[in-house]
This record gives structure tokens, C-alpha cells and sequence, in this order.
């Protein structure tokens, strides 16, 4: 298998399947493919059906998108347990995956990753911080993924460190927000998280040992 990515710096949709990939244990090699710069969509378009990361190149087929790797990820490897086995617990993850696929466009839009306008390059493995945005839109996101940890963790998580006890996909898909909230300075206190449930969650992402190696070999080529 080969897993097609954006710069591991800064590509936080290629993070979910890398992590998701790991953690099956499945055999397969990672091919970076820069994004901006000169003839960067002339390069990926050679490769991807939709013009964008991540891809993942299986039996002669491509798969794009992050969710579909994962989803494919779990029916190849059904010993990894990438959703949780309670019924309920299952449909939630789901819910709460799909959810963090599809919406808190407000902080994909006010703390992005990669360039910004100003040429200053945020990215996902640090040291660097930038201000924490102020926007509601912003803060009706963080307000959110607050809500969602602080539900999951009473209901489904109090056996592990992670959103349903065990590690699952749903925390493939928060981690690159993790990684933003880490960048940005946020104070997750200051939207709901009184009882520091959530920042723990957080911290336990960044901690989390794939995604630790995913740092270690993106800050070998920063971008």
C-alpha cells in the first residue's frame, strides 16, 4: 500500500489516515508530495482523482479521502478495533467522526495550517504559536468539540484517555485539532471546559506515541 500526503508538517487531512494506518499495523509507504509552491497542483493532479491529500494506492485501486481510507481501514483490519464495540457507543463515533469531517469551519478557516496571507507557515508540529483568534465563529467551534469531549468521555470514556475509553478513529480526526489548539494558545477553559476534561483529552492526543512519530519525521523536512 502506498499512502500519498501533503507536507507532514502542515496536512492535517493527511494525518487521519496515517494515524489510522498505523495503529491496524498495516504494511505501507508514504509518498510526501508538497503542497504550494510552483506546479504543486500540476504534480498532484498526475495522482489524484480530486486534485487534493490523502490518497491511498490499495489492489490496484485509489482511494481518496481521509474518511474512505479509514473506513476501508476498518474492514481491512477488523483486529484493530477502530470503532468501538458497544453498539451505542459505535453509532456516536461515527456521528462524532463524520461531524469533525464536515463542519468547525471556523477554525479551519481562522487557524489554518500551511501559509497564510502574511507568508508566515503554521504548522502542526511546533514550537511555533500563533495569536489565538477571537472570532465567534471560531469560538462556537471550540465551544463544540468541548461539548462533544465533555458528552463522550461521561458516557463512553471513562476506561481509557481517549473520547470512547480505547483509541478509535473519532481521535485519528480530533488530533489535527489538537494540533491547532496547541498552535493557536487556545485556553479550552475559557469555552467550557471547567473541569479541564477536554485540554486533558488534548494533551493526551499530542502525547499519543503514532502521532509522536509523525512529528519526529515531519521536523526532519520543514517546510
Amino acid at each position: 500500500m502506498e499512502l500519498i500526503v501533503g507536507n507532514m508538517t502542515f496536512s492535517t487531512w493527511s494525518l487521519r489516515p496515517w494515524l489510522v494506518l498505523k495503529r491496524c499495523g498495516g504494511d505501507f509507504t508514504v509518498t510526501e508530495i508538497p503542497l504550494y509552491g510552483e506546479g504543486w497542483k500540476d504534480r498532484l493532479a498526475q495522482v489524484s482523482p480530486s486534485g487534493k491529500v490523502p490518497l491511498l494506492k490499495v489492489d490496484g485501486i485509489t482511494i481518496w479521502d481521509s474518511m474512505a481510507i479509514c473506513v476501508f481501514a476498518a474492514e481491512r483490519y477488523p483486529q484493530a478495533r477502530l470503532w468501538p464495540a458497544d453498539p451505542h457507543a459505535r453509532w456516536l463515533a461515527r456521528s462524532v467522526a463524520c461531524e469533525m469531517h464536515s463542519s468547525f469551519m471556523g477554525l479551519r478557516n481562522d487557524c489554518g495550517m500551511g501559509p497564510d496571507d502574511a507568508g508566515v507557515i503554521h504548522t502542526m508540529v511546533g514550537p511555533d504559536r500563533a495569536p489565538t483568534p477571537t472570532s465567534e465563529a471560531v469560538a462556537a467551534d471550540v465551544r463544540r468539540f468541548v461539548a462533544i469531549v465533555l458528552e463522550m468521555k461521561s458516557r463512553f470514556g471513562a476506561d481509557g484517555p481517549y473520547l470512547f475509553g480505547d483509541w478509535s478513529i473519532p481521535d485519528a480526526f480530533f488530533t489535527p485539532l489538537a494540533t491547532r489548539f496547541r498552535h493557536y494558545q487556545f485556553d479550552l477553559a475559557a469555552y467550557g471546559d471547567e473541569d479541564g476534561v477536554a485540554a486533558t483529552y488534548v494533551a493526551e492526543l499530542l502525547q499519543q506515541p503514532d502521532f509522536l512519530e509523525w512529528t519526529e519525521q515531519a521536523v526532519t523536512v520543514r517546510p
